[in-house]
């Protein structure tokens, strides 16, 4: 532990819903809700307006309709939320080298390892001024809110945020952990959820402090020894975890809902292989490859099951993560009907077999050439070598291009789908706006810019050839230039400045 709140933890207000809100003049102060609109849909972000109805996230969006029937249902701009996203980072780096970004609206912040604690009065107030004066800046450059938390370890500092959402800052001076923690619920600790919680409750435990009573004997009993060990420290405060800047994700995977259970199996396949080619174009995005090759399959029970295949190498050659997809899928069972499916590859890594098979026949190509004489020079290819126009190895451009067909903007997509509720828009005549709904054949267009007065709503038919798809208008004065919004979210955020409880606040800290 610290010996003084050095470690910031921010977290965005309602991050994605904020975003539209800013976005949308005529939404501001409104309900607003973010994610899947079908069916089948679940809630990414709801804003606080919405939450007041009972509307939280991975609710189904068919119950939040029930709950908040006047609220906006928009589906997700994930290039303007990254774009925005990059904006805070960007702060956020200028406060210390050590940023550990847990998604596009979280990270930690360590304050000792930058010059952010220079020109302040030091200690718990030298970090409060910090992380004031971080809330101001983001609020200047995007005109969101964010909460902040500061306190000796990762663990409090997050807690401390959590208790002053929203738009606030909570402060936990060290030494005061136990007492802070002591009134608050075992599920407040990162690693007790539901299971662990109800093993607890059964042993009369249910606030942290009865867990920091109950002793570690009795936790090792109750939860197994890795776990209690660390139950039993978090209870206490205890939190030694350093703030790390570089978090390498794990795996890609894309992953859709069906609105009706799948039960043509021809259907199914070609579902699995454009799910591969996004999957792909996700990890090439990311200059990255894999070996391992997993499928996800939801049936119309929810009960779920993976498949997964390692390769011989690390890929990233669309055809072969399709077929070894579709080799899984084989194996599979779907005349039930599937409600989900999902294609993922783990195992990462910065190189793929190809290259590696590359350098190894260069080598010996050079090898060769030097034994014969005939090693070529710097003006020109040698005899038996590619031209400049060669493609980097068999199959590279096929599957290239397979892989851009699945993900291609200009695709050929049925009029009344383009036009998700909440997607930019631009009309000849009367310029930008976004999508308001459509149905029947139309389409409902409100005009507004972020910096403009709420807008008039007019309607057109959904192929009305003086509308059309347009980037989103980014936030704030500090940013410049449009994001686009039409390729899927990454699953690794590039490795270079990218990317992540209701008890009141204990004393000594601050909700302003």
């Amino acid at each position: 532990m610290r010996t003084q709140p050095t470690i910031l933890h921010l977290d965005m207000d309602a991050f994605f819903a904020a975003v539209e809100q800013a976005s949308k003049p005529s939404l501001r102060g409104k309900p607003v809700v973010v994610g899947g609109l079908g069916p089948r849909g679940v809630v990414s972000t709801a804003s606080y307006e919405a939450r007041r109805f009972g509307v939280h996230s991975a609710m189904p969006t068919a119950q939040a309709r029930r709950l908040a029937p006047n609220a906006a249902y928009l589906g997700a701009r994930f290039g303007l939320y990254r774009a925005v996203s990059d904006v805070v980072m960007e702060l956020l780096h200028g406060l210390s080298p050590l940023v550990e970004p847990l998604s596009l609206d979280e990270a930690f912040v360590d304050l000792e390892a930058g010059q952010a604690l220079e020109g302040t009065q030091g200690g718990a107030e030298g970090a409060r001024e910090v992380g004031e004066r971080l809330r101001r800046d983001i609020a200047t450059a995007t005109g969101l809110t964010g909460s902040v938390g500061l306190a000796g370890s990762k663990m409090l500092a997050k807690i401390a945020s959590e208790q002053a959402k929203p738009d606030g800052l909570v402060l936990i001076p060290v030494g005061t952990e136990r007492g802070m923690l002591a009134p608050l619920s075992v599920r407040t600790l990162p690693g007790v959820g539901p299971a662990t919680a109800e093993v607890l409750r059964r042993a009369g435990i249910g606030t942290v402090g009865e867990i920091a009573e109950a002793g570690e004997d009795e936790l090792l009993r109750l939860l197994g020894r890795a776990h209690g060990i660390s139950v039993h420290a978090m209870a206490h405060g205890v939190d030694d975890r350093p703030v790390v800047a570089e978090r390498d994700a794990k795996s890609v995977s894309v992953e859709d809902t069906y609105d009706v259970d799948l039960t043509d199996r021809t259907r199914v396949r070609l579902e699995v292989e454009r799910l591969a080619g996004r999957c792909v174009t996700r990890l090439r995005a990311a200059g990255r490859s894999g070996r391992t090759v997993v499928i996800k399959v939801r049936s119309y029970d929810f009960s779920t099951l993976t498949r997964s295949e390692t390769l011989r190498g690390p890929t990233d050659d669309a055809g072969v993560v399709r077929e070894a997809a579709l080799r899984l899928l084989d194996g599979v069972d779907t005349t039930a009907g599937v409600r989900l499916l999902g294609v993922g590859v783990s195992g990462l890594a910065d190189f793929t077999q190809e290259d590696l098979f590359a350098q190894a026949q260069a080598a010996q190509g050079r090898a060769a050439a030097h034994e014969t004489g005939t090693e070529p020079g710097a003006d020109g290819p040698g005899p038996g070598q590619p031209g400049p126009d060669a493609g980097e190895r068999p199959g590279a451009g096929q599957a290239a291009g397979e892989a851009a067909a699945v993900e291609e903007p200009g695709a050929a997509v049925p009029a009344d789908r383009r036009w998700i509720p909440g997607r930019d828009v631009r009309h000849a005549v009367h310029g930008r706006g976004w999508v308001q709904g459509s149905g029947v054949g139309k389409v409902t267009v409100r005009f507004e810019e972020p910096d403009s007065a709420p807008g008039r709503v007019r309607t057109f038919s959904v192929d009305d050839p003086q509308l059309e798809s347009a980037e989103p208008v980014m936030l704030g004065a500090g940013v410049a230039g449009p994001a686009t919004d039409q390729s899927p979210a990454p699953a690794i955020r590039p490795k270079s400045r990218s990317a992540g409880g209701g008890a009141s606040p204990p004393t000594g800290t601050s909700s302003p």
